[in-house]
């Protein structure tokens, strides 16, 4: 199913489905631990049906999330590939950081014979 981004129902479907997953239930589960009927869970996971606020509480409940969760929306793949790549940097150079730091530490340490000199 296409999401439209700017359709609530298409929003809270693609979550629930997405977070239902990844807890690893099945629709019945999931209706069994909301207190609602399965065709009813498969009828909101399709944009057809959308629940009453106590619903959508109980849905989330359900899920292990915050009931606004179910209506976020992910930030485009290009914001979350820029973040990822600048994690990435960030970690990289700091593993560098770490080894030419360890890597001249062990030189100092042969150089002065195992006894490394501090500095006044």
């Amino acid at each position: 199913m296409e999401v439209n981004e700017d359709n609530i129902r298409d929003i809270l479907a693609r979550n629930i489905k997405e977070h239902r997953r990844k807890n690893g239930l099945s629709q019945d589960k999931l209706a069994e631990k909301a207190g609602i009927s399965t065709p009813f869970v498969a009828m909101i996971e399709v944009s057809r049906k959308f629940p009453t606020p106590d619903v959508l509480d109980r849905i989330a409940h359900a899920l292990n999330i915050k009931t606004w969760q179910l209506f976020a929306v992910p930030p485009p793949l290009g914001e979350e590939m820029e973040r990822l790549h600048m994690d990435i940097v960030n970690n990289i150079e700091q593993v560098v950081a770490n080894a030419v730091k360890k890597a001249i530490d062990e030189n100092v340490d042969k150089m002065s014979g195992g006894k490394r000199q501090e500095a006044n």
